[in-house]
């Protein structure tokens, strides 16, 4: 048991020493660029249809100042 967790410490260590990735940053990019393109292609078809339901609700509410 003992061999086997100083084995799994070499390995670890040896591995922390020569890892030098970083991250992907323009995958993050590219992923973050693609959901604000599709949050504003649905927002663009959703508009006219999300402002007649808002419009609708208030209006049936009435105005809570009279």
């Amino acid at each position: 048991m003992r061999l086997v967790l100083k084995a799994y410490a070499v390995a670890l260590r040896a591995r922390i020493a020569t890892d030098s990735d970083r991250g992907d940053v323009p995958g993050w990019v590219l992923i973050t660029m693609m959901t604000a393109g599709i949050v504003v292609a649905l927002w663009v078809v959703a508009e006219p249809t999300l402002r007649n339901l808002l419009t609708g609700a208030l209006n049936i509410a009435g105005d809570p100042n009279k």
